[in-house]
């Protein structure tokens, strides 16, 4: 039991790593929360350093949500993976080393799930670059990538098997992203959302 806990607080503190705050601050002397949305997360690192600052906060941010989901397996602990992630995603977007203040929980969620399901995470990839090229909102892809998740679990329960506890943490994680994103969903419906230029 101490082992599990341990091994939960060590997936939070892995979340917790601002890589938005470390990348702008070692490499271009910027704090990132002082500038566009105020987020550590990689859209604002996108919209503030630019794309190379951009891609790598996000895959870093993915990373850190893989290796907590690997934690169990790799300390051969008998507990879902799925819930070690999900200490990571809290530990993203409350993290103790940048004032409970994190990010948005695309990236680091993206990364359990890559853990968790591969082709999943492959697919959802696909589709959240497709809408993002067609809308160029990184917020709106974000949220179709989620419910694309959604739906991939479900039509793989159906035609496959179901993995309730998949589904689960996959819901729960869409919903949180969702719900983190109540701000731009209302800036899209009022087109004042911000659009990318990159792509």
């Amino acid at each position: 039991m101490v082992q599990i806990i341990l091994v939960l607080i060590l997936a939070y503190l892995l979340g917790s790593i601002p890589s938005g705050l470390i990348v702008g601050k070692t490499f271009y002397k910027i704090d990132i929360r002082e500038h566009g949305s105020g987020n550590l997360g990689g859209t604002n690192t996108f919209r503030t350093l630019g794309v190379k600052a951009g891609l790598t906060v996000t895959i870093a941010d993915i990373l850190k949500g893989t290796l907590a989901a690997a934690l169990p397996v790799l300390f051969h602990l008998d507990i879902n993976p799925l819930l070690a992630g999900i200490f990571a995603v809290i530990g993203h977007t409350y993290p103790i080393f940048a004032g409970f203040r994190g990010g948005k929980a695309v990236a680091t969620s993206g990364g359990v799930v890559l853990f968790a399901a591969p082709y999943m995470f492959l697919t959802v990839i696909v589709v959240f670059f497709i809408s993002l090229y067609i809308t160029k909102y990184v917020s709106l892809s974000s949220i179709i990538a989620g419910i694309t998740a959604v739906l991939y679990t479900v039509i793989s329960g159906l035609v496959i098997n179901w993995n309730i506890p998949l589904l689960i943490v996959i819901v729960l994680l869409v919903s949180f992203v969702i719900y983190r994103h109540r701000a731009n969903i209302k800036r899209i419906r009022n087109k004042t959302e911000p659009k990318i230029k990159w792509l």
